[in-house]
């Protein structure tokens, strides 16, 4: 195994089958961001945080439109099991905020974009002799560097006042999210022979 993507063509691009998988791994958690994000925002915005979230919104449906051109796809009979289990580990899981339900659904959003924007680091899967006029490579690291910054509002929330009485409960729900995308990662990664910790 190798701790980057390649072995890379002669014009210094990913080959097909690695871009289509690391792209429909990405595409599929940023878009179940996008459409939580999409569902999370309320018809008319009242508030500062709410022009976040749809700053947000539009940020992970461009990632996804991003990686829809800059793909070269090639058939993968895999992708239909593999997308279903992504799919399913993006669903909410049940939280321990008893004290207050109607933040659990802001705090499973945050947490499962927290893991997802800092948990994921596809840039740095490429080698350096990787081609900087490779849309492909182009993207990754596009990407990591939106990720940079989106993570910085789920942490401002996430450490906000609001949750400080339930700050046992979301460190939890944060662990459990980050340990399941890692885990789906480092397991899509491992199928097109790459072992990030290398």
């Amino acid at each position: 195994m190798s701790g980057f993507l390649g072995p890379l063509d002669a014009d210094g691009r990913v080959p097909p089958q690695q871009q289509t998988r690391v792209a429909a791994f990405l595409i599929s958690a940023h878009g179940a961001l996008a459409r939580q994000f999409a569902l999370a925002l309320p018809l008319r915005i009242e508030t500062a945080w709410q022009t976040e979230l749809n700053a947000q919104f539009y940020r992970e449906s461009e990632i996804v439109s991003l990686l829809q051109r800059a793909t070269i796809w090639v058939p993968d009979i895999a992708l239909g099991y593999m997308a279903a289990s992504w799919e399913a580990a993006w669903l909410p899981p049940p939280t321990g905020l008893t004290g207050d339900r109607s933040l659990a659904p802001s705090v499973n959003l945050a947490t499962l974009a927290h893991a997802v924007h800092a948990a994921i680091r596809p840039a740095a899967l490429l080698p350096t002799e990787a081609s900087p006029a490779d849309p492909f490579v182009l993207a990754l690291r596009r990407i990591e560097f939106e990720s940079g910054r989106l993570l910085q509002a789920q942490i401002l929330f996430l450490k906000g006042p609001e949750l400080l009485p339930f700050r046992d409960a979301v460190s939890a729900a944060l662990e459990q999210r980050h340990n399941e995308v890692r885990r789906l990662w480092r397991e899509m990664l491992a199928s097109i022979g790459i072992d990030p910790r290398e």
